[in-house]
């Protein structure tokens, strides 16, 4: 009995380290601190006189707030969702991803990806070396206004985002 015992115990140690390595752990932002950071991003943006749709998206590009001031665009939350959604999928700001889809490059093809948006505004999101979500701008006049507003809301927040 003892040895059946001894030999169910060795095989559920090495199910249970198999079963280990078939799972990722990953960190997500909470609710309130992806509402703080589109608050901040929303304020950057009115600091600069610019009004603004604001999107932040969680690590597989869904949205959990969007924020849009009265004045901005009625394209601009979906643009703004387009922008986080393309930097959380590509691990990259939009703002180089505008240059590296132009026509004739090489990756030009992907700028016909439905819900995705390859303008500046979009820059992903890290803690401690991983893509936590995703924050995208709209409505400023340019993505490199787009992309200033967007790493002024993350870095109000960047000490909530350190290890």
């Amino acid at each position: 009995m003892t040895r059946r015992l001894l030999l169910a115990a060795l095989a559920a140690a090495s199910i249970g380290s198999a079963w280990a390595e078939d799972f990722t752990n990953f960190r997500v932002m909470s609710p309130p601190l992806a509402l703080d950071l589109a608050r901040a991003t929303l304020e950057a943006c009115r600091q600069r006189g610019f009004q603004v749709a604001v999107t932040v998206v969680d690590r597989f590009g869904v949205t959990q707030v969007l924020l849009r001031d009265a004045l901005a665009g009625a394209h601009t939350p979906d643009t703004a969702a387009g922008k986080a959604r393309a930097a959380v999928s590509f691990r990259t700001s939009t703002e180089e991803l505008s240059a590296a889809t132009q026509a004739g490059q090489l990756n030009s093809a992907i700028r016909h990806l439905p819900g995705y948006v390859f303008l500046g505004g979009g820059v992903p999101v890290e803690s401690a070396g991983s893509i936590v979500g995703g924050v995208g701008v709209s409505g400023a006049p340019g993505g490199a206004e787009d992309d200033a507003c967007a790493r002024a809301g993350i870095s109000a927040v960047e000490d909530r985002l350190a290890f």
